[in-house]
């Protein structure tokens, strides 16, 4: 029997450890959570400083018997849950399970699955951090007091299987307040004017600027039109060219927030499906004679090998002098922050026949992210021409040309979005050899009426986006929250585009109109910031519950008094019934 019992959580990872450390060690898997509130009830004593009320969770009982079997003949137990707030409460949950006295130093973290990470880890052990359990304590007492709360009311006054969430209705909400700005939206008119000369038997175009070298916007055809009527024909002259040189500097390492959005972008992901090839990456992948191994980790130790590994497939020019730095943004409390590959030896090529299509593309990913940011800085050369028609006024043009000099780190990460001000282009643009004084010929010239665009609806890529910027939720809530609002109805996915329905902008109003602060942004996210405020052990948890649930309590009550039932009529279809000819209807 093995002298040391390892609890993890999920199998796979069970699996890569135990082969890591040998035949003292026995290591199981938890399987996530063994105790939480019960689904019956609300389970949170709101009378007694807010006391949860856990129970062992139904449908574990083969797990948590097995454990407690291993844990009978194991001289010590390691606690080796997820290195976040919900793995440090799972790792709590399993010590009062297990009768262990949370005080000794029974838990381990680490940050990534590979032989010496996991060996020294089981060696200093630390105690449970009280201070991260109760941030999540924190959190999951206020998401069941305003679900189980907001839920019966919806389910009274618009259907019922509706709920609300702290962070899923603050989500609903953006994406309802953008689809109204779009309904709202007037478009305006404006033109642009172009043309195209020729010089030094090549043709370029350049595009209207202004009068006498100020800005001027074209917001009618009879402006348009004033303009080609002076540059018609017109003698046209190079009054000025500038030449710089310009860097555009290597990426960060993915964050699990710019992990999903360019998994989304880049190779259509959805930020469940990355979520999860993510966990099976981290936790270990048969890569055939080398067994189980876990392919990324998220540890900042790994700057050297990839700069040994750069030099040599690459190049020395492509080593920046000292290393890239990168700060990570303030508050970040996430497990799965600066994420990368354990090995840059690990090619994509050379593991792709043991991965998962999804595995593949977003291993691919996080690799050549990860060698791009510690890659030097690609250099390019730019040229903006102003041009000038020999008239008065005199209509100035200008156009912009960008050289690549030195790839750098696009060598293996292209920019997907370039800048638009920096006067740098995805390709290469050349203009023909001029100077100041030179004298292009006009060739054409091409007005165009355009209108302003409404603001784009939210992709699940952009809207990840806004909600770290606002600090709402963290990144391992992005993906459930989007995946709920999905599936309870009140968001649809049409295309890459995120779309409310009718169900969801009712559910928002009647948000809206009672609980206001729940879907205030400030107020989502200066929530956040106590719960790292608890986790810091700066405020109790049952503080930040005791501000929150009076003024929550009131609402609700007036809810139920003032809020009326609210009928949404069923969506007609185009398929008739085959009992009565009437015209069948959808229902949620």
């Amino acid at each position: 029997m093995a002298e040391t019992l390892v609890i993890v959580e999920s199998p796979s990872k069970a699996k890569t450890i135990e082969k890591y450390l040998g035949s003292k060690y026995r290591v199981i898997a938890s399987n996530g959570h063994v105790r939480d509130l019960p689904k019956s009830q609300l389970g949170v004593d709101v009378e007694h400083d807010f006391e949860p009320k856990y129970i062992t969770l139904r449908g574990r009982g083969e797990v948590i018997e097995k454990i407690r079997k291993e844990a009978k003949h194991a001289k010590h137990i390691v606690l080796a849950t997820d290195p976040d707030r919900e793995g440090e409460a799972i790792s709590w949950h399993l010590a009062k399970m297990l009768k262990l006295d949370e005080n000794e130093p029974c838990r381990v973290v680490f940050n990534e699955i590979t032989k010496t990470v996991i060996q020294k880890a089981v060696k200093n052990p630390r105690c449970i951090d009280r201070n991260l359990v109760d941030a999540q304590q924190a959190r999951r007492v206020l998401d069941r007091l305003l679900g189980y709360k907001i839920s019966p009311l919806l389910w009274a006054k618009v259907r019922r299987g509706l709920s609300a969430g702290r962070v899923q209705s603050v989500t609903t909400k953006l994406i309802c307040d953008r689809e109204r700005e779009i309904l709202d939206f007037v478009p305006k008119e404006y033109w642009t004017v172009t043309v195209k000369l020729h010089l030094a038997k090549r043709t370029f175009e350049a595009k209207f600027y202004g009068f006498d070298g100020k800005k001027t916007e074209l917001q009618t055809e009879a402006d348009a039109m004033r303009v080609a009527d002076l540059s018609t024909g017109a003698i046209y002259c190079v009054a000025d060219i500038k030449t710089a040189k310009k860097t555009r500097h290597a990426p960060a390492p993915y964050t699990t927030s710019s992990m999903l959005q360019d998994a989304s972008n880049r190779a259509s992901m959805p930020p469940k499906r990355t979520m999860l090839c993510a966990q099976q990456l981290y936790e270990g992948v048969d890569i055939g004679t080398k067994g189980s191994v876990g392919l990324i980790r998220i540890s900042a130790e790994a700057q050297q090998s990839a700069r040994e590994y750069i030099a040599t497939a690459f190049g020395a020019a492509y080593v920046p002098e000292k290393p890239n730095v990168f700060k990570g943004r303030a508050g970040s409390q996430d497990a799965h922050e600066a994420i990368r590959p354990t090995d840059v030896k690990n090619t994509p090529a050379s593991v792709k026949q043991y991965l998962e299509p999804g595995q593949y593309k977003l291993y691919k990913l996080i690799y050549e992210r990860f060698l791009a940011s510690q890659m030097s800085d690609a250099l390019y050369e730019t040229s903006t021409v102003t041009l000038e028609t020999q008239t008065q006024p005199k209509c100035t043009y200008r156009t912009n040309s960008s050289k690549k000099i030195f790839d750098g780190f696009t060598a293996v990460y292209s920019v997907s979005n370039p800048s638009q001000d920096d006067g740098i282009g995805e390709k290469d643009t050349t203009l023909p050899a001029m100077e100041v004084g030179s004298e292009p010929k006009f060739v054409s010239l091409n007005p165009k009426q355009n209108f302003t665009e409404p603001p784009s609806r939210y992709t699940e890529a952009s809207l990840v986006k806004t909600l770290e910027e606002l600090g709402i939720g963290r990144p391992s809530t992005y993906s459930p929250t989007i995946s709920t609002i999905i599936d309870r109805g009140y968001v649809e996915k049409e295309k890459k585009q995120l779309v409310p329905t009718d169900l969801g902008f009712v559910v928002n109003k009647v948000m809206e109109d009672n609980f206001r602060n729940i879907v205030d942004v400030k107020f989502t996210a200066d929530m956040e910031s106590r719960l790292d405020s608890v986790e810091e052990g700066k405020e109790r948890w049952q503080n930040l519950i005791e501000d929150f649930y009076p003024p929550f309590e009131e609402s609700l009550e007036e809810a139920f008094k003032t809020v009326e039932r609210i009928e949404i009529p069923d969506e007609v279809s185009d398929i008739p019934c085959d009992k009565c000819g009437a015209m069948m209807v959808y229902k949620t």
